[in-house]
């Protein structure tokens, strides 16, 4: 039996989501959290100081980790047309 083709392209939207989102927000995590914790330590609270760490991380990620993100999109893009496609035949 065929699978749900709504449910298909939900969960794999959400495994999709996570692969995607997930190591940048990782990373923007952990940087949040270690600038914090020196801004805690030595007690000095300049906002540039929490943004600007987090703006060269998020570049970095990107930069390494942009192409099999692209990749990844566009596989699931291709397994959503083709679903589509199956479930209501090429014209």
């Amino acid at each position: 039996m065929h699978e749900d083709p709504i449910g298909f392209a939900a969960r794999g939207a959400l495994w999709l989501m996570l692969e995607v989102a997930g190591p940048p927000l990782l990373a923007m995590l952990a940087i949040g959290l270690v600038v914090s914790v020196i801004q805690a330590v030595t007690q000095i609270q300049e906002v540039s100081l929490a943004f600007l760490p987090k703006l060269a991380v998020l570049a970095v990620i990107l930069m390494l980790l942009g192409g099999g993100m692209t990749r990844a999109l566009t596989r699931y893009g291709e397994a959503v047309f083709d679903g589509a496609l199956a479930v209501g035949g090429m014209p």
